[in-house]
Order: C-alpha cells, then sequence, then structure tokens
C-alpha cells in the first residue's frame, strides 16, 4: 500500500517537472510555481480526457477581452455603415425622382426646320431643269426655265404700243400749245380746252404703256424661276416638259440657315427654364450633342375643350381627377455650334438639356442643382423670376 502511495508521488512529481520543465527534486520553488502546478495537474488527470494539460494565463484573457471589444465595435461600425447607405440611397432616389419629373430635360425633342415653298408667278412650260434632288442651291440659282416665247412677245408689243403712244402725245401736245397761243379771236376757248384734254389723255396713255412695259419685262424675267434661300431641294417630282401653273409649288427647298430645336417641356418643368440658358439637344445615334440656348418659350397651346360641339356648346373631355397628364408646352432652341459629323435632319428625335446661365465650377453648378432639387422637394418655387418675358413686355 505504501508503495503504491509512493508510486502515484512519484508520478505526479514527474508531471510537475514536465510541465514545468525542472527536475522534480528542485525545493525551493515558491508557493504561487507549486499552486500552478498543481492546477496544471488536476487538469492533467480530471479535466482533460486526452490526458493534455490545460494552461490558463492573465495574458490570454487579457486577449479574450479585447477581442471582443473589436468584435462589437465592428457590429456598431456595420450597423452605422448600413444606416448611413440607407440614407444616402433615399435622398438619392429623392432627388433622382425630383430630377426625372421637375428637372429641366425631355425626350420629346425634334429637329425643326423652314421650307421654302417655290412657286412659279407666272404660267408655263418648263424648257430648261437646272436642279435634282437633293441639291445644295445658293440664294439666286437658277431653279427651272419656262418658255419664255409669249413674254417676249408680249414686251415687244408693248414697246410697239408705248412708241405709237408717245408719238401721238407728242402732236396733241404741239397742237394744244399752238391753241393756246392763239387769241380769243382765232380759237375759242372751248377749242383750247378740247386739245388741252386730248394732250392730257394721251399722256395718260402714255404712262399705261409704260407700264404694260415694266409688266412685260418682269414677266419675261420671271421665266427663270429662282431659289429664293441657300438650301438643300428635296422631294422633286419636277421634270421638263410639265406644265407650270401660276401660284402651285413644285419646288420644296430646306433652307439649311433656318435649323432649331423644339423641345417640348412638361409644364411642371416650364419653372426651371430661363430664356437664354444654354442647352444641350443629343440626337439618337450620335453620342456628342448640339449646343444652343433657349430662344423663346411658346406662349399658347391648343385646348381641345375650347372646341364647340353641338350646337355651340362646350365639348369638355371628362377626366379622373386623380390623375392629370401634365401638358407640353414647346422651347425653342437656336442652334450655336453642330459637332462635326452630326447631321441636321429636320424631324430628327432629340433628347433635350437645359443649364443653367451659371458658367461656375463643376461643384458649384452640382450644388445649386442640388438646391433646386430639394426646394422642388419640400415644395417651395424653384423659379428664377424674369426667365420669361411676361405677355406685356416689348
Amino acid at each position: 500500500m505504501e508503495a503504491t502511495v509512493h508510486d502515484e508521488a512519484v508520478q505526479q512529481d514527474e508531471t510537475k517537472a514536465a510541465v514545468t520543465g525542472s527536475s522534480p527534486c528542485v525545493g525551493h520553488a515558491s508557493a504561487r510555481q507549486a499552486s500552478e502546478l498543481d492546477d496544471v495537474a488536476r487538469g492533467a488527470s480530471e479535466g482533460d480526457p486526452n490526458n493534455k494539460p490545460i494552461v490558463s494565463s492573465p495574458s490570454k484573457s487579457k486577449a479574450w477581452r479585447r477581442g471582443g471589444a473589436w468584435q462589437t465595435g465592428r457590429f456598431l461600425l456595420r450597423k452605422v455603415a448600413t444606416a448611413g447607405i440607407a440614407v444616402v440611397a433615399v435622398l438619392v432616389a429623392l432627388v433622382t425622382w425630383d430630377q426625372y419629373n421637375a428637372g429641366p430635360w425631355t425626350r420629346d425633342g425634334r429637329v425643326r426646320v423652314q421650307v421654302a415653298s417655290v412657286a412659279p408667278e407666272i404660267s408655263g412650260k418648263i424648257t430648261e431643269l437646272r436642279i435634282v434632288d437633293n441639291q445644295f442651291v445658293h440664294k439666286g440659282d437658277i431653279l427651272y426655265v419656262i418658255d419664255p416665247f409669249d413674254f417676249d412677245v408680249a414686251l415687244r408689243t408693248n414697246n410697239a404700243v408705248l412708241q405709237q403712244r408717245t408719238a401721238d402725245l407728242s402732236v396733241k401736245e404741239l397742237q394744244s400749245e399752238r391753241r393756246r397761243r392763239l387769241s380769243d379771236l382765232a380759237s375759242s376757248t372751248e377749242e383750247k380746252q378740247v386739245y388741252e384734254g386730248n394732250a392730257l389723255q394721251a399722256k395718260a396713255a402714255v404712262d399705261s404703256a409704260q407700264q404694260q412695259v415694266r409688266q412685260a419685262e418682269i414677266n419675261l424675267r420671271r421665266t427663270e424661276v429662282r431659289s429664293p434661300v441657300n438650301g438643300i431641294v428635296t422631294n422633286l417630282l419636277l421634270r421638263e416638259g410639265d406644265y407650270a401653273h401660276q401660284g402651285a409649288t413644285n419646288v420644296s427647298i430646306i433652307d439649311t440657315d433656318s435649323y432649331w430645336v423644339d423641345g417640348y417641356f412638361e409644364e411642371t418643368k416650364l419653372a426651371r427654364l430661363c430664356v437664354g440658358d444654354r442647352a444641350e439637344a443629343k440626337l439618337m445615334g450620335y453620342p456628342v450633342p448640339i449646343t444652343g440656348h433657349i430662344a423663346t418659350v411658346t406662349r399658347g397651346v391648343s385646348v381641345s375643350n375650347a372646341a364647340a360641339s353641338t350646337q355651340g356648346l362646350p365639348n369638355v373631355d371628362p377626366v379622373y381627377t386623380w390623375v392629370r397628364l401634365a401638358q407640353r408646352v414647346p422651347v425653342r432652341i437656336a442652334i450655336d455650334n453642330v459637332p462635326p459629323g452630326v447631321p441636321l435632319v429636320s424631324g430628327l428625335t432629340a433628347t433635350v438639356t437645359i443649364r443653367d446661365g451659371e458658367s461656375g465650377a463643376l461643384l458649384q453648378r452640382v450644388r445649386a442643382e442640388l438646391e433646386t432639387s430639394f426646394l422642388g422637394l419640400v415644395g417651395e418655387n424653384p423659379a428664377r423670376p424674369g426667365c420669361i418675358p411676361s405677355p406685356s413686355s416689348p
């Protein structure tokens, strides 16, 4: 029995020696070290099923506490970041929605142009056609020629009539002058008045003949139909041999000096438009926009309810009170610059974006845009006074 107890004590000493790395014979170990060795020994014999010692130290406890604090900080940081991202997302959504509804832009834009409708001022057969379809012509270029024979004959005839009436006027003026110099005994007052009247009638006939000559000359010049503008001939269906009727359009020319862009803006966006503001019109298929400025704003659009119906009564369309579609108002954009390679074709669609008149730095423009957006969100009027002239303004 004593031998067994002794063996167990020796085994415990060996275990302590293995843990502490010291000899079992060392007798001057401190009480603290002995206590730690006892704890380790108990852990080796009771706590660990694999018979491995469990070591517990103050440094590991501090490390665990630091790790817990770090995890708590990370958790709070994630919560704050999530809340911040949510707030920013809501603000961005609100600003985007405000820009979409009230921002000064529209996808409903059209390239417009003036078209000169050429019609002859006289009638006649076309003997010469000097243009082809889609040809560029300058102002004053001859488009086609009408047979001038009849008009040349009329001019010659009127010249002959003018010469005849001029000679008659000369004779009657001489007769009147001779009668005026005679005494009352040689020629009566009545006779003098008759000859004087004949001279006046002859003079009137000469004036009439002169006007007819001028008309004949103009008609002869009108046989050469000329372009009134610089532009491009379009949709030409005319050919030599056709008969040109006076006042009937037979040639259309696109005036290349008159291009502009019409932006059809919703009425909710007019408050942010200002005459003179810079505008950009981006055509479909071309990344570089056309630049210009707001020239005018249309001051009236058609109202369907104003049309009279049966018995002259107003024809009012029924609408849903909670659904109101914003009316679109045409805004004319004067073109300042067309990028190279971008063709101007009347009828092309464009996305029109209006920039305010301020030309500050990018951050200033962004700040002004955000302020305007938030004013619109809170219900305040973002309009700039004096931008659109009043109807009473000259």
